[in-house]
């Protein structure tokens, strides 16, 4: 068998085609919600993380302190947060059910149900799939 450096490089741009297309699509997967570790959590929010003017799309995070644990909520895109007409403020007093999973060595939430006041903001269905439309 013959080495043909056309061939070679034709497999090593293939191969490294498919390994920055699954780097990728791993990236963008982020985590997955879990209905076995779901519960209801209250808290205070300590610190709201938003993504910049023109980044809406981006997802929307929140700091929650209850009793002395904290921890970080996902919640969705903030463009979705801002259809809806909710707004989030640090020290104001929430409930919410989500799912807790682990993101590399952090600890998160992926908020299902966010309730501040009378508002009820649903981000996810039963089965934790995101409500939200990631194109709008």
């Amino acid at each position: 068998m013959r080495f043909n450096p056309a061939s070679f490089r034709t497999i090593l741009f293939t191969f490294l085609t498919l390994l920055v297309c699954s780097a990728f699509s791993l990236a963008q997967a982020g985590p997955k919600y879990d209905t076995a570790t779901e519960s209801k959590f209250k808290g205070t929010i300590e610190d709201l993380k938003l993504p910049p003017k023109g980044s809406e799309k981006q997802i929307a995070y929140l700091t929650i302190k209850s009793g002395t644990d904290t921890f970080e909520i996902y919640l969705c895109p903030k463009s979705y947060i801002d259809d809806m007409g909710v707004s989030f403020a640090k020290g104001d007093e929430i409930a919410f059910t989500g799912s807790k999973v682990k993101q590399g060595d952090a600890d998160m939430v992926l908020a299902r149900e966010v309730v501040k006041g009378t508002d009820t903001l649903v981000l996810r269905d039963d089965k934790g799939n995101p409500v939200w439309n990631w194109k709008h």
